[in-house]
């Protein structure tokens, strides 16, 4: 950990405001003077993903809470967000640094054109000098494109910028394997693999009611990150400066695989499926074992609406997701294509319909 280059550090609503709503100016400033210090040698990269917009906004809109709905939600954040950013822009001054804001949705990062500018703006505002601060887009996210909690969020900006680590912050120092607030419970320091987990219940949001997460959370993501080639560390705010060090706190998760491609790894885990295709048994075989495109002549049937570069679900006969992927047709095209050879409907139809409707670049195998 203390040899890692490039490093992804996560903090949570909690970690940076009042429970009442609203920043708190302290707290923020101590997180800055940990990140300040371990890049000002210039050997280390860091990017921030940083909750707390919506929880900034609550007290300055008269809000005592998080709101529950979305629209409520999306103007908190829209007062929010500008002041996070004032918050750390002169945090950050005390040191000469400058920073960048990085607002992304989940719909960003599953087309290929938006992923691509994702990756090239963080990599020169990194080469460049300046701090990447990266938070959901939730001024302009729906439902169906919000990432749900920024610590999924930062498991795939790991992934995204081929961070060394994945730093996770919060107000509880690691996993443990019964609630921490009781005596008799012991934290967890290392897991190698979900194994070590399967016996532990793991908690849910934090006391202060500002934020979405919550330990349940942070274990997925350190599973998405590690499972991706990542390693992560789940610690405290208080001990940031001792993880970034390399020193013995929180809990290590362990690289479980490999890196694969970035956009797949969004699509697996950032996307929702606008509709589903059913696949006869031949072309789940194809899909699923030989990692091929989906062709026109092995569709059963289609659901949903949806249009030409949208994530579908491709499902067997039974029903079950076996993969998910980036169709190019709309819904309304697909009927006329089922069970036909891509050279029949050049035939019938143009030239343009001579082609996968997903192809294997733009598919995640879900059950290998």
């Amino acid at each position: 950990m203390g040899e890692a280059r490039r490093i992804v550090v996560k903090v949570g609503s909690s970690s940076l405001t009042t429970a009442a709503g609203g920043l708190d100016a302290d707290r923020v400033d101590a997180l800055v003077d940990v990140l300040a210090k371990v890049r000002s040698g210039g050997e280390r990269e860091l990017v921030l993903v940083s909750s707390g917009a919506i929880a900034a906004g609550l007290a300055p809109l008269g809000l005592t809470r998080r709101p529950r709905d979305l629209a409520r939600q999306q103007a908190a954040a829209s007062v929010g967000q500008g002041l996070l950013m004032a918050r750390y822009t002169a945090s950050f001054a005390r040191y000469g640094v400058r920073v960048g804001q990085v607002l992304l949705t989940s719909d960003d990062m599953s087309r290929r054109a938006h992923h691509r500018n994702a990756s090239r703006t963080l990599d020169k505002l990194l080469a460049m000098g300046a701090f990447p601060v990266v938070n959901e887009n939730d001024t302009v996210a729906t439902d169906e494109i919000r990432f749900g909690d920024n610590d999924r969020l930062a498991a795939l900006v790991a992934h995204l910028v081929h961070a060394d680590l994945l730093v996770l912050l919060s107000d509880v120092d690691g996993v443990y394997d019964g609630d921490p607030a009781r005596p008799g419970t012991s934290r967890i320091s290392l897991v190698r693999g979900p194994e070590d987990l399967a016996h532990v219940e793991i908690g849910s949001a934090g006391k202060a009611g500002v934020g979405t997460g919550g330990m349940v959370t942070k274990v997925e993501a350190a599973r998405i990150a590690a499972a991706a080639g990542v390693p992560v560390v789940l610690t405290s705010t208080v001990h940031a400066g001792d993880a970034l060090a390399g020193a013995d706190t929180g809990t290590y998760f362990h690289p479980t695989g490999r890196r694969s491609a970035d956009r797949l790894l969004w699509l697996q885990h950032a996307s929702t499926p606008q509709g589903s295709l059913t696949l006869d048994d031949g072309a789940v075989r194809a899909v699923v074992e030989r990692r091929k495109s989906l062709l026109p002549a092995g569709i059963a049937g289609v659901e949903g609406e949806f249009s030409a570069g949208d994530p579908v679900e491709l499902r067997d006969r039974a029903g079950r997701p076996v993969a998910r992927g980036l169709v190019n047709f709309d819904a309304k095209e697909i009927p006329r294509l089922i069970g036909r050879s891509t050279h029949d409907l050049a035939r019938d139809l143009g030239p343009e319909y001579e082609r996968e409707v997903v192809h294997r670049d733009d598919l995640v195998v879900l059950h290998p």
